[in-house]
Protein backbone atom coordinates (compact mmCIF):
# COMPACT_ATOMS: atom_id res chain seq x y z
CA UNK A 1 0.00 0.00 0.00
CA UNK A 2 1.31 3.30 -1.00
CA UNK A 3 2.58 5.60 1.99
CA UNK A 4 0.88 8.40 -0.05
CA UNK A 5 -2.26 8.12 -1.50
CA UNK A 6 -1.99 8.25 -5.54
CA UNK A 7 -3.45 10.65 -7.75
CA UNK A 8 -6.87 10.31 -9.33
CA UNK A 9 -6.43 8.27 -12.36
CA UNK A 10 -8.65 10.39 -14.37
CA UNK A 11 -6.98 13.33 -12.74
CA UNK A 12 -7.42 16.93 -14.87
CA UNK A 13 -4.61 19.21 -14.34
CA UNK A 14 -4.15 22.80 -15.46
CA UNK A 15 -0.82 22.39 -17.58
CA UNK A 16 -2.05 19.12 -19.45
CA UNK A 17 0.74 16.83 -18.25
CA UNK A 18 -1.12 14.34 -16.75
CA UNK A 19 -2.67 14.24 -20.36
CA UNK A 20 0.41 14.02 -21.92
CA UNK A 21 1.86 11.64 -19.69
CA UNK A 22 -1.49 9.47 -20.61
CA UNK A 23 -0.07 9.80 -24.25
CA UNK A 24 2.69 8.03 -24.14
CA UNK A 25 1.74 5.36 -21.49
CA UNK A 26 -1.09 4.45 -24.27
CA UNK A 27 -4.07 6.07 -22.18
CA UNK A 28 -3.20 5.21 -18.62
CA UNK A 29 -1.52 6.73 -15.82
CA UNK A 30 0.50 4.01 -14.31
CA UNK A 31 0.71 4.04 -9.92
CA UNK A 32 4.16 6.19 -10.66
CA UNK A 33 2.44 8.71 -12.55
CA UNK A 34 -0.13 9.54 -10.09
CA UNK A 35 2.47 9.32 -7.28
CA UNK A 36 4.56 12.12 -9.04
CA UNK A 37 1.58 14.41 -10.59
CA UNK A 38 1.82 15.19 -6.10
CA UNK A 39 4.43 17.64 -7.42
CA UNK A 40 4.42 18.25 -11.33
CA UNK A 41 7.73 19.67 -11.85
CA UNK A 42 9.10 16.51 -10.46
CA UNK A 43 6.83 14.69 -12.78
CA UNK A 44 7.31 16.64 -15.84
CA UNK A 45 11.14 15.99 -15.38
CA UNK A 46 11.17 12.76 -14.63
CA UNK A 47 9.03 11.91 -17.88
CA UNK A 48 11.79 13.68 -20.24
CA UNK A 49 14.90 12.57 -18.16
CA UNK A 50 13.66 8.34 -17.77
CA UNK A 51 12.58 7.46 -20.87
CA UNK A 52 15.59 8.90 -22.41
CA UNK A 53 17.49 6.87 -19.86
CA UNK A 54 16.62 4.08 -21.20
CA UNK A 55 15.38 4.65 -25.08
CA UNK A 56 17.70 7.28 -26.71
CA UNK A 57 21.29 5.57 -25.33
CA UNK A 58 23.56 3.27 -27.62
CA UNK A 59 23.94 0.64 -24.87
CA UNK A 60 21.68 -2.56 -25.74
CA UNK A 61 18.82 -2.83 -24.54
CA UNK A 62 19.31 -6.13 -23.13
CA UNK A 63 22.00 -5.06 -21.30
CA UNK A 64 20.11 -1.57 -19.86
CA UNK A 65 17.06 -4.23 -18.59
CA UNK A 66 19.27 -6.37 -17.06
CA UNK A 67 20.73 -3.84 -15.28
CA UNK A 68 17.77 -2.60 -14.29
CA UNK A 69 15.81 -5.54 -12.93
CA UNK A 70 18.80 -6.50 -10.74
CA UNK A 71 18.83 -3.32 -9.12
CA UNK A 72 14.89 -3.74 -8.59
CA UNK A 73 15.74 -7.39 -7.14
CA UNK A 74 18.87 -5.65 -4.97
CA UNK A 75 16.75 -3.31 -3.63
CA UNK A 76 13.27 -5.38 -3.36
CA UNK A 77 11.30 -2.76 -5.74
CA UNK A 78 8.96 -5.03 -7.19
CA UNK A 79 7.28 -2.08 -9.17
CA UNK A 80 10.33 -1.69 -11.04
CA UNK A 81 10.76 -5.41 -11.54
CA UNK A 82 7.20 -5.85 -12.99
CA UNK A 83 7.26 -3.45 -15.52
CA UNK A 84 11.13 -4.63 -17.17
CA UNK A 85 11.02 -8.23 -16.54
CA UNK A 86 8.68 -8.09 -19.55
CA UNK A 87 11.32 -5.78 -21.19
CA UNK A 88 14.51 -7.40 -20.21
CA UNK A 89 12.15 -10.70 -22.05
CA UNK A 90 11.30 -8.67 -25.25
CA UNK A 91 14.81 -7.34 -25.35
CA UNK A 92 16.25 -11.19 -25.59
CA UNK A 93 16.81 -12.15 -21.95
CA UNK A 94 15.54 -15.17 -20.63
CA UNK A 95 12.68 -16.58 -17.95
CA UNK A 96 15.69 -18.56 -16.43
CA UNK A 97 18.11 -15.35 -16.46
CA UNK A 98 15.30 -13.49 -14.67
CA UNK A 99 15.58 -16.42 -12.07
CA UNK A 100 19.01 -16.65 -11.76
CA UNK A 101 19.42 -12.89 -10.71
CA UNK A 102 17.41 -13.65 -8.17
CA UNK A 103 20.69 -14.67 -5.78
CA UNK A 104 23.13 -11.64 -7.45
CA UNK A 105 26.50 -13.71 -6.00
CA UNK A 106 25.10 -16.79 -8.04
CA UNK A 107 24.43 -15.40 -11.12
CA UNK A 108 27.73 -13.59 -11.70
CA UNK A 109 28.87 -16.90 -11.55
CA UNK A 110 26.89 -18.36 -13.70
CA UNK A 111 28.89 -18.22 -16.85
CA UNK A 112 27.02 -21.10 -18.71
CA UNK A 113 23.60 -18.75 -18.63
CA UNK A 114 25.52 -15.21 -18.74
CA UNK A 115 28.08 -13.74 -21.63
CA UNK A 116 31.00 -12.28 -20.54
CA UNK A 117 29.62 -8.78 -21.22
CA UNK A 118 26.59 -9.46 -19.18
CA UNK A 119 28.07 -10.78 -16.20
CA UNK A 120 30.38 -7.20 -16.25
CA UNK A 121 27.03 -5.29 -16.12
CA UNK A 122 25.65 -7.64 -13.24
CA UNK A 123 28.88 -7.35 -11.40
CA UNK A 124 28.74 -3.49 -12.14
CA UNK A 125 25.45 -3.33 -11.19
CA UNK A 126 25.90 -5.03 -7.84
CA UNK A 127 28.75 -2.83 -6.74
CA UNK A 128 27.03 0.31 -7.45
CA UNK A 129 23.76 -0.63 -6.31
CA UNK A 130 24.78 -2.22 -2.86
CA UNK A 131 28.04 0.08 -2.12
CA UNK A 132 28.21 3.14 -4.95
CA UNK A 133 32.15 2.43 -5.42
CA UNK A 134 33.16 0.31 -8.07
CA UNK A 135 36.34 -1.81 -8.18
CA UNK A 136 38.99 -1.62 -10.27
CA UNK A 137 38.88 -5.08 -11.40
CA UNK A 138 34.84 -4.43 -11.95
CA UNK A 139 35.35 -0.93 -14.09
CA UNK A 140 38.15 -2.78 -16.14
CA UNK A 141 35.90 -5.76 -17.19
CA UNK A 142 33.36 -3.57 -18.15
CA UNK A 143 35.44 -0.81 -19.87
CA UNK A 144 37.01 -4.16 -21.71
CA UNK A 145 33.69 -5.45 -22.99
CA UNK A 146 31.64 -2.41 -23.84
CA UNK A 147 32.72 -0.98 -27.78
CA UNK A 148 33.23 2.54 -26.27
CA UNK A 149 33.48 5.21 -23.57
CA UNK A 150 29.95 7.16 -24.54
CA UNK A 151 28.61 3.29 -23.83
CA UNK A 152 30.40 2.80 -20.60
CA UNK A 153 29.37 6.37 -19.46
CA UNK A 154 25.49 5.60 -20.44
CA UNK A 155 25.23 2.52 -18.87
CA UNK A 156 27.08 3.66 -15.22
CA UNK A 157 24.52 6.42 -16.13
CA UNK A 158 21.27 4.06 -16.33
CA UNK A 159 22.26 2.15 -13.22
CA UNK A 160 22.32 5.24 -11.17
CA UNK A 161 19.31 6.34 -12.33
CA UNK A 162 17.45 3.37 -12.11
CA UNK A 163 18.97 3.27 -8.21
CA UNK A 164 17.35 6.76 -7.88
CA UNK A 165 13.57 5.02 -9.40
CA UNK A 166 13.88 2.15 -7.11
CA UNK A 167 14.59 4.34 -4.06
CA UNK A 168 11.24 6.26 -5.17
CA UNK A 169 9.04 3.55 -5.35
CA UNK A 170 9.97 1.69 -1.88
CA UNK A 171 10.20 4.41 0.23
CA UNK A 172 7.03 5.78 -1.03
CA UNK A 173 5.26 1.82 -1.51
CA UNK A 174 4.41 2.35 -5.18
CA UNK A 175 2.54 -1.07 -5.81
CA UNK A 176 2.45 -2.88 -9.37
CA UNK A 177 -0.98 -1.49 -10.91
CA UNK A 178 -2.60 -5.39 -10.69
CA UNK A 179 -2.09 -4.97 -6.92
CA UNK A 180 -3.84 -1.48 -6.38
CA UNK A 181 -7.54 -1.64 -6.21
Amino acid sequence: MSRIPYQPADLDDSQGLAESIRKRRGGKLYNLDRMLLHSPPLASGWHRFIPAMRNDLAVEKKLTELAICLIAVINEAEYEFHHHAPMFRAAGGTHEQLRAIQSPPDAVANEAMFTTVEIAVLRLTIEMTESVKVSDATFTAIRNELPNEQQLVELIGIIAAYNMVSRFLVALGIAPEQATS
